[in-house]
């Protein structure tokens, strides 16, 4: 397959020796499957892993026009942000808000290119306490403001009354489990990917490893469909599609803002429906949510690890 790299092929295309790529597999988590006891690599994937670890990306000048009635939130999708979405549009409909689901890492990278005004991202940093920080830094090269959306559990959807017996993460590297994946510019996939090596375990040993969808929701559907026996995701997507769940940690959804638009009349307009009870209602309406934090704003801390 055109698509499809050896492993001599990929130490040219991102210009290293052969054997650096391997070390990129086992420490970096270069993207790659084994077949027939053979290293190949995918060429989307890479390039997308290439663009991840990217820093210092240069200024593109470009600027959001000033606010004229369009909100745009870029980053990773969630079913409470979409609801918040459509209540801000219908409280406000001179004013439309749009979403576009680019992932965690996707929406600071459209932040930085200023092409939204809000990115969404729950990116678990190294001390496994904070959230996004490290990251906005990294991207931006300088600390966005950082509004709590919600908090709300991650874990792992399986099918109602989960037959196959999954209760850990090492458990979908049993035979004749086949799990649906998120991509790598995702905040759930991170975390997957950390409890993974925390089990001492890589995806190319898991089937349906390289099967990866766009949403929460696409996830849930291929576990409900039967065409996935597993897959990461959030309590409120095993809760719509009545299937099963089993939790790894609470996470933080953070809204990351740039400071200069950060009194945008849309922005501000936004936010201030986080504090409102419909807003709250309607959290209490799906599983797994909290919050509490919501509309807050949120800085660095050494606090303890999260549940």
């Amino acid at each position: 397959m055109e698509n499809l790299l050896s492993t001599k092929e990929v130490a040219a295309f991102i210009n290293v020796n052969e054997k650096m790529v391997y070390s990129l597999v086992s420490e970096k988590g270069l993207p790659a499957t084994k077949i027939t006891g053979k290293w190949l690599f995918p060429k989307h994937l890479v390039e997308q892993w290439i663009e991840a670890n990217t820093i210092n990306y240069p200024d593109s000048g470009i600027q959001l026009p000033p606010y004229a009635g369009l909100l745009i939130i870029t980053g990773s999708n969630d079913p409470l942000l979409d609801r918040a979405i459509s209540l801000f549009n219908s409280h406000y409909p001179d004013q439309v808000a749009v979403f576009g689901n680019l992932g965690s890492m996707g929406g600071l990278s459209a932040l930085r290119k200023h092409l939204c005004q809000i990115a969404s991202s729950h990116l678990l940093q190294e001390n496994e306490s904070e959230y996004n920080f490290d990251f906005a830094i990294k991207e931006l090269n300088q600390m966005p403001a950082v509004v709590n959306f919600c908090r709300r559990e991650q874990g792992i959807l399986v099918q109602k009354g989960n037959p196959k017996g999954i209760s850990t993460v090492a458990d979908l590297a049993q035979s004749g489990i086949k799990i649906v994946n998120r991509s790598l510019s995702t905040g759930t996939r991170l975390l997957l990917d950390r409890e993974l090596e925390k089990a001492g375990l890589t995806g190319e040993k898991i089937e349906g490893y390289s099967n990866e969808v766009s949403r929460h929701l696409d996830v849930g559907l291929e576990v409900l469909a039967g065409r996935a026996d597993a897959g990461p995701g959030i309590r409120a997507v095993a809760g719509v599609l009545d299937i099963g769940f089993i939790p790894l940690r609470w996470e933080r959804f953070d809204l990351m803002i740039s400071k200069n638009r950060f009194f945008d009349e849309g922005i501000q307009r936004f936010l201030a429906l986080l504090h409102e009870k419909e807003f709250r209602e309607m959290a209490t309406r799906l599983e797994g949510y909290d919050v509490d934090l919501g509309g807050k704003m949120v800085f660095p801390t050494d606090s303890p690890k999260e549940d």
